[in-house]
């Protein structure tokens, strides 16, 4: 496989709809500390793509963000990178040849290369659903290596033991007219939209004056549903990146859906090239009968579109309707507003420094999933 591969500034990476792919996200990220590199690189299309000849090749970019292990040794992330994907027999080929491809930009004592890949799964072909249209689900870990490193030369992709950002997600087609876009969303959902507007739900778009609402809720949110909660910082960094940040073709929304002034909703919206995002969500445990959430989400895609939008990612599901799933109430939430389910491969690691990486490993399983 030929490719060619060359440092650029970041500032300077294409415009994208995957929000972590942008030069924004690299300024949220800088914001708390972590450094990135962007990268890029040409490849002939009849390597990577089947049935195909000629000469004519396809440039990208990427962008590769650092996370230390300790003082000096470090994972090289790409989050939902790279964007353009070659044809399924070729996947790994081709992230052998980037990976070898950069081991020479790269800082001293990187231990591996962890691709967060957003390319369709192998496993999504029509012997992989049920009679009822359900995804079964993934093979072995083993199988799944043993798939993407067929026809690799050291045999050295391996899947790892959690997906930083989510592989399976729904998204909506924002290219109808608003009616029909509600007739594809289930009853009770488009109930509950017509339910929470009745009663006089508002949803405002607010500044960064408003975090302290938004952390409120948040912060109510995580401790209910025990998850991980991230510092004021962290959301700080997101609005204040999208103000130093010179692609015109991100936007950033807080959106607070509030009754009688009393806010019950908050989300963070980000709009990148024609994908809408829904980013981070919080609600308050009071008043939840006026369906504040069903109402926040339809004004987000009102805004979308107006946006010029055509699609929009409702940003992380069970990967199936298994109800024992901690992410289960979601996938029943957001599969309401009629969008179409996919499942992505998920994180590949390719390990630099073999014992290092194993020690990683065996520490990341009992880390915090999620730092995208």
């Amino acid at each position: 496989m030929y490719l060619q591969l060359e440092p650029k500034e970041v500032v300077d990476a294409y415009s994208t709809p995957i929000v972590q792919q942008t030069s924004f996200w690299s300024k949220v990220k800088e914001h708390l500390g972590m450094d990135s590199r962007a990268f890029e690189f040409s490849v002939y299309n009849s390597d990577i793509y089947s049935n195909v000849g000629g000469y004519a090749h396809t440039m990208a970019d990427f962008i590769m963000f650092f996370q230390y292990l300790n003082k000096e040794d470090y994972i090289a992330y790409f989050p939902y990178g790279p964007e353009i994907e070659p044809s399924k027999e070729n996947h790994g080929r081709f992230l052998e040849e980037l990976s070898e491809s950069l081991r020479s930009y790269l800082p001293k004592h990187c231990v591996a290369l962890r691709y967060d890949l957003n390319w369709e799964s192998h496993w999504c072909k029509e012997e992989d659903f049920d009679e009822e249209g359900n995804w079964v689900g993934l093979p072995d870990k083993e199988f799944q290596e043993f798939k993407l490193n067929y026809g690799t030369a050291e045999w050295n992709l391996r899947k790892a033991n959690t997906n930083i950002l989510p592989a399976n997600t729904i998204v909506v087609d924002l290219t109808p007219d608003e009616e029909m876009i509600l007739a594809r969303m289930k009853p009770k959902t488009r109930y509950n939209i017509k339910l929470a507007q009745r009663k006089g739900v508002e949803v405002r778009s607010e500044g960064i004056e408003a975090l302290d609402v938004w952390y409120k809720l948040y912060t109510e949110t995580a401790l209910r549903n025990g998850l991980h909660l991230n510092d004021m910082s962290y959301f700080h960094s997101v609005l204040a990146s999208k103000m130093e940040c010179p692609d015109r073709k991100v936007q950033v929304k807080l959106l607070i859906a509030y009754f009688d002034d009393i806010p019950l909703a908050a989300m963070f919206l980000v709009l990148s090239a024609h994908r809408a995002t829904y980013l981070y969500g919080a609600s308050s445990s009071q008043m939840r009968n006026l369906m504040p959430t069903y109402v926040l989400q339809w004004r987000a895609m009102q805004l979308a579109k107006m946006n010029r939008c055509s699609e929009y990612d409702m940003f992380g599901i069970a990967p199936y309707a298994d109800t024992s799933h901690p992410m289960y109430g979601l996938y029943k939430f957001k599969h309401g507003f009629g969008g179409e389910i996919y499942h992505q491969l998920g994180c590949w690691d390719y390990p630099f420094e073999e014992d290092k990486y194993q020690c990683f490993t065996a520490r990341e399983m009992s880390m915090q999933g999620y730092y995208g």
